[in-house]
């Protein structure tokens, strides 16, 4: 062939390559309610342009000062331009599942939740199925093989109390004293709160019982109520403050939150944990819903939280800053995992972690404190039977 004629086949080669990509269909758009990954988005930075797009995020249940998630809500918003809706704060797992079943196909509809180990059997169904990118740091206990749900953090059960109160308890079972009275309440139902539930734990191990065996802790929780020391009320700032109650038993995260805002209203609160019972709760659970309203942004909140990086705060975050393309400022903020431990909670990443922010101080270890123990699943499921039954006699 001569040169002349390679030529001419060659353009005509490029023509007809042109022509056959000029047929190509387009690349279907990700839908977002179905992506599994970051890479069904084609990479992180098409997750956060399609989370951007959305520009709202609907979470349930979820207090500023419960393991210091308002700060991974402030990256969430001025990072990524992502409004947080935040519904019922002080609502129980219970409620959150409620909340999607409810609200099906209406814009409020809650597009996460953050719930209690003890209630993904009741939402099963409900969640997507989503691999964050920090996948393989969950450990396989507290997470679904498939995706649609992994533990976030966890913590351990917390005596606070205010000041004011004499005198001053250190014990779950020192509550018993009439100088408490109508000052003692937890977070709730039991057998809708798994903070509530793992606090019966806590004084069923004080009161000789165990995590095989909750009813002491139910039969304490009686007597302090017929004593007039047990109110039955939610232990929240709300409650707090119109002091409904002066004493508590919490997750040891929300410490530094209550301490803290407790002096807004000009009270000081104490925290320790109770000399006679150290009783830890599995993780909670974070989940996208599965008809959630924002997908996108859902899976970023996720992406957001499941990150490990000790970086900015929304606070710290320049002009510069969020003019980066999505991935490289994501590079740059604080991971939710360190969130966790600013706020005082355990991240479920932690043996991951090689760079992480400095714990909060709030509570103090008694000496000889009991070896902490920690209600199985299935325990949990079986206490909550019982509670079902015993706890609107209590």
């Amino acid at each position: 062939m001569s040169k002349k004629l390679k030529v001419i086949s060659a353009a005509a080669g490029i023509v007809l390559a042109t022509t056959a990509l000029a047929v190509l269909p387009a690349t279907a758009a990700v839908n977002a309610s179905t992506a599994s990954s970051a890479a069904s988005f084609g990479g992180l930075d098409n997750l956060i342009k399609a989370a951007k797009k959305e520009g709202a995020l609907n979470i349930i249940a979820t207090p500023r000062d419960w393991a210091n998630y308002g700060d991974a809500m402030d990256i969430m918003t001025k990072a990524f331009g992502i409004k947080i809706n935040s519904d019922n704060p002080d609502g129980s797992s219970a409620q959150e599942i409620a909340a999607i079943r409810t609200t099906k196909n209406l814009d409020k509809m809650p597009d996460v939740v953050d719930i209690g180990l003890s209630h993904v059997a009741e939402a099963a169904g409900l969640f997507a199925n989503y691999r964050v990118q920090t996948w393989n740091a969950i450990p396989k206990a507290w997470k679904s093989p498939v995706g649609n749900w992994y533990g976030g953090y966890t913590g351990s059960i917390a005596l606070c109390y205010d000041s004011s109160v004499t005198p001053a308890p250190t014990s779950i079972a020192s509550l018993d004293n009439i100088a408490y009275k109508n000052m003692f309440a937890i977070q709730g139902d039991p057998t809708a709160a798994q903070q509530a539930l793992i606090s019966v734990f806590a004084i069923a191990v004080a009161k000789g019982g165990s995590v095989k065996n909750i009813q002491p802790g139910i039969d304490f929780v009686h007597k302090l109520k017929s004593e007039g020391i047990f109110v039955p009320v939610t232990a929240n700032a709300t409650a707090f403050a119109s002091g409904s109650f002066k004493i508590d038993l919490t997750w040891d995260y929300n410490a530094p939150g209550f301490i803290a805002q407790a002096k807004t209203i000009g009270k000081t609160v104490k925290c320790t944990y109770p000399k006679d019972a150290l009783v830890a709760g599995t993780p909670y659970v974070l989940a996208i819903n599965k008809t959630a309203p924002h997908p996108a942004a859902a899976r970023l909140w996720e992406e957001l939280m499941f990150s490990m990086k000790n970086g900015k705060l929304a606070a710290d975050l320049t002009a510069a800053d969020l003019a980066l393309p999505g991935s490289q400022l994501f590079a740059l903020v604080m991971g939710g995992q360190n969130v966790y431990i600013s706020g005082g909670a355990s991240p479920i990443t932690v043996a991951s972690m090689t760079d992480k922010v400095s714990p909060p101080t709030a509570l103090t270890v008694p000496a000889g404190l009991p070896q902490s123990v920690l209600p199985s699943l299935a325990q949990q499921n079986v206490a909550t039977a019982i509670l079902k039954t015993a706890w609107p006699k209590i």
